[in-house]
């Protein structure tokens, strides 16, 4: 085998982003000004070994080294870089060529009970999904450690990070300690382990998210920070957010985590709209969900359609609907798309064989791409009708919408009109509201876009993720009080933030 593919694969397989020297050290210079002198160090999963150099010689108080590696040539390579720190009878250095799941921390916190213990490190930043497709063995035991519900664990929920599966069994391990931790993990960890703090209750408090510069220091565009929190506390449930190592004092920083029970992404914000939080007077819905889109997914030229193979697309359009997606919801109105989708079901799970009697042209098209509906890799087209979707119901034929992206970091709400007569259709990636009239649609959305719902919004969205806005975080927004005291305030509701409303009729 080729050793730099080979090299390439360990790389993926252990979530190898290694922490420069340079990084590491600025990590201890910034721990020891805090006032940080560690007697014990411990590094779960350390690479090149780093952070174990960094350590040595910024603390001259550390009296025994422990450090975990698992992959065999970091551990050799790292075993010859220390040889020098390993010749010091005042320092006792142990290295182990082991699993971060397997190697019992435990032991180590209580044989150095009563000293201070620094855990430092930078632990993977793969998910145990992201290694099970990859068919790699370094994955924890897969339990369900945050007792996540068993949908919730099929949809997702359950999936964790391996980097949050090694800082866990940290807290574990140490919390009860004297000391504290300080690690490298990705943002959305971060958010995790503090909303897992409720659950846990570790005894951690002055907890302290660093941000770093992922793509200059590790080349990966992901939000990434240093997590710091000190041992043997009061359980605090909140974390302060710093811009950079620099910034002189946690008070005023930015804070993030539990408001009573509710879980916020700024403490500050949410304070001052908390009020609105509460339950959305509808349902928010999620756009269409096909997993086909090159079958599915058509565009107009010259009055023609065409699919994503680039084919000419000879269909009848009565199953043919305007589609947005989330990367077409910019602006305050939407009037025109882009493409169209075609749309099989008008609700979940009802028989398609009406299309090959009433719509025969589609019905080919469909059965000439059938393999590749048959081909979609979720369970949820299990069992169901040919050509089924998925997203769809009585509420995606409302002639006016309110739309937002989940995946765009905006919290702009965008008034969806008709299209042609036809009502346009979103693609899962989406979340919306239906009306019938649009005097209810115009008023709503001057509710979702007002700022006192706004600050709100703002107070409840991690930007760090894939999908920033969920629908449960759109259930919370409770515009009906907003509407409640706009009407004792005021006899005029709709200021309609300068719309022109004549331009909404199709």
């Amino acid at each position: 085998m080729n050793p730099l593919r080979e090299n390439n694969r360990n790389k993926a397989e252990y979530g190898d982003f290694q922490t420069p020297i340079t990084l590491a050290q600025r990590v201890c210079r910034w721990l020891k000004a805090k006032g940080i002198q560690p007697e014990v160090l411990v590094e779960p999963t350390f690479g090149l070994g780093h952070f174990l150099l960094a350590g040595l010689e910024t603390f001259p108080s550390i009296q025994h080294v422990y450090g975990v590696e698992i992959h065999k040539p970091y551990f050799d390579e790292t075993c010859q870089r220390i040889k020098e720190y390993q010749n010091d009878n005042e320092r006792q250095i142990h290295l182990f060529c082991d699993d971060v799941f397997c190697f019992s921390f435990s032991d180590i916190a209580k044989r150095h009970a009563g000293q201070f213990i620094l855990v430092l490190g930078n632990p993977p930043w793969v998910t145990n999904s992201w290694l099970g497709r990859k068919g790699s063995e370094n994955i924890p035991n897969k339990s369900n450690f945050k007792n996540a519900r068993g949908i919730e664990a099929l949809t997702g929920k359950g999936n964790f990070d391996i980097g949050e599966s090694v800082t866990l069994s940290m807290l574990k391990a140490f919390a009860e300690s004297k000391g504290c931790l300080a690690f490298l993990i990705k943002n959305s960890v971060v958010k995790n382990i503090v909303h897992a703090q409720r659950q846990f209750r570790f005894p951690m408090a002055g907890m302290e998210r660093i941000s770093i510069d992922s793509p200059k220091e590790f080349n990966a565009s992901v939000d990434a920070s240093l997590f710091y929190a000190k041992f043997q506390e009061k359980a605090e449930l909140q974390c302060s957010i710093a811009g950079s190592f620099e910034e002189p004092s946690r008070f005023g920083w930015p804070r993030f985590g539990w408001h009573g029970e509710k879980f916020v992404s700024d403490i500050n914000k949410y304070e001052q709209a908390s009020f609105f939080d509460g339950q959305s007077p509808e349902v928010w819905r999620q756009g269409i969900k096909h997993d086909c889109a090159k079958v599915m997914e058509l565009v107009r030229k010259g009055g023609v359609f065409h699919n994503g193979y680039g084919e000419t697309v000879d269909i009848e359009e009565n199953l043919v609907f305007p589609l947005l997606k989330s990367s077409d919801l910019k602006g305050q109105i939407v009037k025109t798309t882009r493409k169209f989708v075609l749309v099989p079901q008008k609700f979940i799970g009802q028989e398609t064989e009406f299309i090959q009697r009433d719509y025969p042209k589609t019905a080919a098209y469909l059965n000439k791409h059938k393999e590749r509906f048959e081909r979609r890799k979720s369970s949820i087209y299990r069992g169901k009708p040919p050509f089924s979707i998925f997203g769809i119901g009585d509420y995606s034929f409302k002639p006016y919408k309110i739309a937002i992206s989940g995946l765009y970091k905006q919290t702009l709400f965008s008034l969806v009109s008709p299209q042609e007569g036809k009502p346009v259709m979103l693609d899962d990636t989406c979340y919306f509201l239906g009306f019938d009239s649009l005097a209810e649609a115009i008023c709503v959305y001057d509710l979702l876009n007002d700022d006192r719902i706004q600050n709100l919004l703002n107070s409840l969205v991690f930007w760090e993720g894939k999908r920033v806005i969920t629908k449960e975080i759109l259930m919370r927004l409770d515009y009906g009080k907003l509407l409640s005291k706009k009407l004792k305030e005021s006899s005029s509701i709709f200021p309609y933030n300068g719309i022109n409303v004549s331009t909404l009729h199709s």
